[in-house]
């Protein structure tokens, strides 16, 4: 499909973001149903609930703007999928695997944040405003699971340290 001008671009990437979350959504719920580590199906339970709440959010952009979601291919999300199920097949230790996991949700993540930040200045280059302001909401919101996510790493490696050293000290 020939693009012609910025309100196109930002259509096309807004469509993007749209139907990434959705596909995201859809790994974070594959990521909560093979993860055994309850602090993390927590964490992705909570991020597919802020998820729908970004959607709204996004049909709200598409709304004042007046156009609709072009459908686009999605397979770098379908790949993202793909690698994971076969790499965390793999893993075998239960730290590993919740860290890959972790891993994976912090990547797609901030793919997400990177095409935010394009859009809240393409919002501003259109003069839509408003967009704006639901855009950088939405980017908060990826913010702070990355940060959510970040001290759970930090977590988990903690509790591994402090479990290798009570070992070390007791033999």
């Amino acid at each position: 499909m020939p693009i012609n001008d910025p309100k196109e671009v930002f259509v096309q990437i807004l469509s993007s973001v749209r139907q990434g979350t959705e596909q995201t959504t859809k790994i974070f719920q594959e990521i909560s149903q093979v993860t055994q580590h309850p602090d993390i199906r927590e964490a992705m339970e909570t991020r597919m609930f802020v998820s729908d709440t970004i959607l709204a959010k996004l049909d709200q952009c598409f709304e004042l703007i007046g156009e609709k979601p072009v459908k686009l291919s999605g397979r770098l999300h379908d790949d993202i999928a793909v690698n994971f199920r076969d790499e965390v097949a793999e893993i075998q230790t239960p730290i590993a695997k919740h860290l890959f996991i972790l891993a994976t949700a912090n990547q797609l993540i901030h793919l997400r944040t990177a095409e935010y930040v394009t859009l809240i200045a393409a919002a501003d280059m259109t003069g839509h405003y408003g967009v704006g302001v639901l855009l950088e909401s939405c980017l908060a919101d990826n913010l702070a699971f990355v940060e959510r996510t970040r001290r759970l790493i930090r977590k988990i490696i903690e509790v591994k340290v402090t479990e290798r050293l009570t070992a070390r000290s007791a033999a």
